[in-house]
Parts: structure tokens; C-alpha cells; sequence
């Protein structure tokens, strides 16, 4: 009876080694699993040069904080342009529009082109103060809008703009911009 109780208790000792032994083979070829996809997957992490604080897109609608840092961009790729960047610059303003208004964007931007192509017209915005929207999504950008003949700055003038977007699919996209009438707003 002793014998039959020693070999009961080996064989459920062998049976629980290798039960252990079968589990460190499986757990150690999904390590090794994990490792060679962790390797082998690329990683992509955004940087932005100039952030006061770390930027989430969210599907409930856009933060202040990323409204206000891409009218700041789009303000100055829109408003700075000379003959020699018109061609990039139409291109660069489409690519940020809104695909429903692409035509209607491209038809004035081109009017643009072809009145300061072999000008010697340049013109840049200096910005001076942001009216944010995020729940409206609209931006309201005022500042100096500095326009130069050849080497000769020829008029600095108190301008604001207005940039309507859309927001779609945790993208942001332009659907309108244009010089804002002070006449017809009330203060």
C-alpha cells in the first residue's frame, strides 16, 4: 500500500511538472512573439515644433487649444504669398479645404493667382489678436496685413479675417475664409 501511495504521489508530481513544464514552453514562444511583432511594427509619434500643452483629437469636437494652433498655421499659409510661391501656395490652401467646397475655393484662389502671377506684389500678416469659436468652428484672426511692391512696402493696414471649418471624422478642414467686413458686424 505504501509503494501504490508513493507511485500515486510521483506520478502526480510528474503530472504537474510537466503541466509547468508545457506552460514556461508556451508562455516563452508568446514572449518571443510579442517581441519580434513589438520589433517589427513601425511606430509613429507626431511631433509639433511649438506646443504650450500636448494636443488630443477627439471624435466630441474640437479643444480651443488645436483650433487656435491650426488658424494660426492656416493664417499664415493663406495670408503670406508672393509671385514666385503661388503655385505651392494655391496648392497647400486646397489640400486643407473641405472636399465639398474644393471647387468653389479653388475658383477664387485662382483669380488670386492670375491677378499676382508676374507682379512683383508680395504680402504678409502680422497677427495681432484670435476670436476662437471651437463649438461654432469658426476663428476670427485680426492683425496688420502688409502689402510690398518689388522692395517697397506700400500700404500696412488693420485687417481681420474670418476661416469657417468642418469638422469630420476627427478632421478639421477649411470650408471658407475671407476679409471681414467691420461695417456690417456689431461690436
Amino acid at each position: 500500500m505504501d509503494l501504490l501511495f508513493q507511485h500515486s504521489q510521483a506520478q502526480r508530481i510528474l503530472r504537474q511538472r510537466n503541466i509547468l513544464a508545457a506552460t514556461s514552453v508556451a508562455l516563452a514562444g508568446l514572449a518571443l512573439v510579442m517581441v519580434f511583432i513589438s520589433m517589427s511594427r513601425d511606430r509613429e509619434i507626431v511631433l509639433q515644433p511649438v506646443l504650450r500643452s500636448p494636443v488630443t483629437v477627439s471624435s466630441a469636437g474640437v479643444s480651443r487649444d488645436y483650433l487656435e494652433m491650426i488658424t494660426r498655421d492656416v493664417v499664415i499659409l493663406t495670408l503670406d504669398r508672393s509671385p514666385q510661391n503661388l503655385d505651392y501656395w494655391m496648392n497647400a490652401v486646397l489640400d486643407i479645404t473641405a472636399p465639398r467646397v474644393h471647387g468653389k475655393i479653388k475658383a477664387d484662389l485662382l483669380k488670386i493667382v492670375d491677378e499676382q502671377r508676374g507682379s512683383s506684389i508680395a504680402q504678409f500678416f502680422t497677427i495681432q489678436s484670435m476670436k476662437l469659436d471651437p463649438a461654432g468652428l469658426h476663428s476670427e484672426v485680426s492683425g496688420d496685413l502688409t502689402t510690398i511692391v518689388g522692395s517697397k512696402v506700400v500700404s500696412k493696414q488693420p485687417r481681420t479675417f474670418r476661416y469657417d471649418w468642418e469638422y469630420s471624422g476627427l478632421s478639421l478642414k477649411l470650408i471658407g475664409f475671407g476679409l471681414v467686413d467691420k461695417s456690417q458686424t456689431k461690436d
